[in-house]
């Protein structure tokens, strides 16, 4: 797939530093699906972005990429995605989320959510259910003006953050939402 040059002001941030509970606590960075790990397969969906953060451990990558760790570690979605933010060398306009563990998602997809974006404060995917995945993509400015203070962001639940902003949701097409959050989930997907 070639890269969209339209989508200058792009940047990326993979939330890759959860606990990964139901998966004994291993690094779902590091996990392969078909002899890829899940952050080769979330680099893969951000390939627009003119650059890309991963909120996780730092691992060898094949795209050049920042990996940092929010403070204190594994604070949550909000605080992962805050400090993503934060360490992004370029101002975005537009920024991409994303969770390490949905590797189906695609640069398609993310075409898609950044499309949805338009007249709205983000965009994000919503599987069959109905609920919102960790796949979107925000306006920049508007994040910033929903911030909470350091502290606040330690555990916050991301829909908290994200009550006050105006999202279109985009249909997940196919397996698009479907995230590895256990070894069952991975053995599915294979």
């Amino acid at each position: 797939m070639d890269v969209d040059v339209t989508a200058s002001g792009f940047c990326g941030v993979v939330l890759a530093g959860g606990t990964a509970a139901r998966m004994d606590g291993v690094d779902k960075s590091g996990v392969e699906l078909g002899g890829r790990t899940l952050l080769a397969y979330a680099l893969d969906a951000l390939l627009d972005a003119d650059e890309v953060v991963v909120v996780g451990p730092s691992v060898p990558t094949e795209r050049p990429v920042t990996f940092v760790t929010e403070d204190p570690p594994r604070g949550g979605p909000v605080a992962g995605l805050l400090t993503g933010v934060d360490a992004l060398l370029r101002t975005p306009r537009l920024v991409g989320v994303l969770a390490v563990d949905m590797p189906r998602v695609t640069p398609t997809t993310f075409r898609r959510l950044r499309e949805a974006t338009a007249g709205h404060d983000g965009a994000f995917l919503v599987g069959r259910d109905g609920r919102r995945q960790l796949a979107g993509v925000l306006d920049a400015a508007r994040l910033a003006g929903v911030r909470p203070d350091l502290e606040g962001q330690h555990g916050m639940a991301l829909h908290r953050l994200l009550a006050p902003l105006d999202l279109a949701t985009v249909a997940a097409v196919g397996d698009e939402a479907v995230d590895v959050d256990s070894w069952a989930d991975l053995r599915d997907l294979r």
